[in-house]
């Protein structure tokens, strides 16, 4: 790949604005580059590096996968394939480097790792204690949390069989979804990114109202529990 092929892929794909300033916003305009060069491969490094690096969005390098796939650049069941190994090799590393070096060591340096903090680090971990291994599937489709839900699947030594199932699970989902959305709206892909903002606030409050369900019927059974020990 040379550095001419480069900047003419770039420039042949109609790119939303990252809304990303400095580092953030050349890292994602330098994998929209590479993955209209290198293909499936490129959309695979493309979403293993969002994985890891939570600042850059897939919001927008999805969607563009489906559109490079419409051009007939890649097949669309390759952009998808490509994508969910991209995600699930990503999210093997953080859980692995979670797992190695625990919850104390994380929060000491978090907030020097560029585009994380420690206030990040510990929202995942609640979404992980509040609904245990399920978070990991739910994660993926959450801001922030999408990438960093790995984290503390990996401090708290979560299986592992059962993370990679569950990666794969929300992460094909997800990576079918914006892709596919990519793939017919063609060269108009950047309509959609408004609605995901509203989709992702939508999953937020569902999330929100299952935990308020499941702790009211907790509750229910821990007083009907109650009654019936009190009645013997």
């Amino acid at each position: 790949m040379t550095f001419a092929n480069t900047v003419t892929a770039a420039a042949a794909a109609p790119v939303c604005p990252s809304a990303q300033p400095g580092l953030v916003g050349a890292m994602t305009d330098w994998l929209v580059s590479l993955m209209s060069v290198l293909g499936g491969p490129g959309v695979g490094l493309a979403i293993a590096l969002e994985s890891v690096f939570p600042p850059i969005p897939s919001e927008i390098i999805l969607p563009l996968a489906g559109f490079t796939a419409s051009t007939g650049r890649l097949s669309l069941l390759e952009a998808i394939i490509w994508a969910t190994i991209g995600s699930l090799a990503g999210a093997w590393v953080l859980y692995g480097v979670s797992r190695w070096i625990g919850l104390e060591r994380l929060l000491a340096i978090a907030d020097r790792i560029p585009g994380v903090s420690r206030a990040d680090i510990e929202k995942a971990d609640r979404w992980f204690a509040r609904f245990g291994s399920w978070s990991v599937l739910i994660g993926r489709v959450i801001p922030v949390v999408r990438s960093l839900i790995s984290i503390p699947a990996g401090f708290n030594a979560m299986n592992f069989a059962r993370f990679t199932g569950w990666t794969l699970l929300g992460s094909s989902v997800w990576n079918t979804i914006l892709i596919g959305s990519g793939y017919l709206l063609g060269e108009n892909w950047c309509s959609m990114l408004g609605a995901l903002g509203v989709f992702e606030d939508v999953v937020v409050v569902v999330a929100a109202l299952v935990v308020v369900a499941l702790l009211v019927r907790w509750v229910h059974n821990l007083i009907g529990n109650a009654r019936k020990g009190g009645d013997r």
